[in-house]
């Protein structure tokens, strides 16, 4: 059995199943959304995806927090009073502050437990691309690597898990600073729907326009064909903002066109969800590079 635990944030988007499997911690972050602050559990226990997405296309907007040394201190301890080491997969330092805070924790425990090891890594990464991730992390856990060793394939590896999104609302990234009111105006009035994806900074950056709904979801499928490592044993992670048929859509396409039998479908939580809004999807997989 290892001797050390992962942990990570629940921006991952991955499942309870999906979890439990892999044996890692995910710590919830928090959002507030009407004036009431809650805990985005991966089990949806304090508000379902279908209830936030429900309530964001009413016209209500949420706010969220990172997650400050003092709780990841909480969390980190027990780990190290049984003996274990532990490594920390933090969401994107280009979106939250949260790593900074994981790198705080770090060196305030480390002087109380000289003789373990705590070791914060900047994922680069968000929502299922961060899971995804995680997900390789536990397999090279598993191979029997070392806490260093895994740490070590993380950074080295993380500027190939390749992000892409598109949304379906164009105000939501209005609101967020991603695009212009003007572009979310005459997008939305033109149709235009936004590609975007994760560069190797970690932010969140528009990368093409595409015109409907469906040309925007093929482009999604076409940008793992230009840079996605081939071969049916790749695996595939896919999230949505509440708009499980169109991730279906380009599971099945992904299925037929590239014979991919391992995929992943999950919903986008609301830390996530907060800032891309419903509708929107995002495919995740192994590249040799992110553009």
């Amino acid at each position: 059995m290892p001797d050390f635990q992962i942990i990570t944030d629940s921006t991952t988007d991955i499942s309870r199943d999906l979890i439990d499997s892999m044996g890692v911690v995910v710590i919830p972050m928090e959002f507030t959304m009407g004036g009431k602050s809650y805990l985005n559990y991966p089990e949806e226990t304090e508000m379902t995806s279908r209830e936030f997405y429900s309530k964001l296309r009413a016209g209500e907007q949420a706010v969220t927090s990172q997650i400050n040394a003092s709780r990841l201190k909480l969390v980190f301890e027990p780990y190290l009073k049984d003996g274990e080491d532990v490594l920390y997969l933090a969401f994107s330092s280009g979106l939250s502050g949260t790593y900074q805070s994981g790198v705080l924790a770090a060196s305030d425990l480390m002087e109380k437990y000289p003789n373990r090891k705590i070791i914060v890594v900047d994922t680069l990464a968000a929502s299922m691309g961060e899971g995804l991730l995680v997900y390789f992390a536990c397999q090279q856990r598993d191979k029997g690597l070392s806490v260093d060793d895994v740490a070590q394939w993380v950074e080295d590896n993380r500027l190939h898990i390749a992000h892409w999104f598109t949304v379906d609302d164009l105000n939501h990234l209005k609101r967020g600073g991603r695009v212009s009111g003007a572009a979310a105006f005459f997008g939305t009035v033109l149709n235009i729907k936004p590609v975007l994806h994760v560069d190797n900074d970690g932010h969140l950056i528009p990368k093409e326009k595409v015109r409907g709904r469906q040309s925007s979801l093929d482009a999604l499928i076409s940008h793992y064909e230009k840079t996605g490592v081939k071969g049916s044993e790749q695996t595939i992670f896919i999230s949505h903002g509440d708009c499980l048929e169109d991730a279906r859509y380009v599971a099945s396409k992904m299925h037929e066109r590239f014979g991919i039998e391992k995929i992943f479908i999950n919903p986008i939580g609301p830390v996530i969800g907060a800032h891309s809004g419903p509708g929107t999807v995002a495919l995740f997989f192994y590249a040799d590079s992110r553009d």
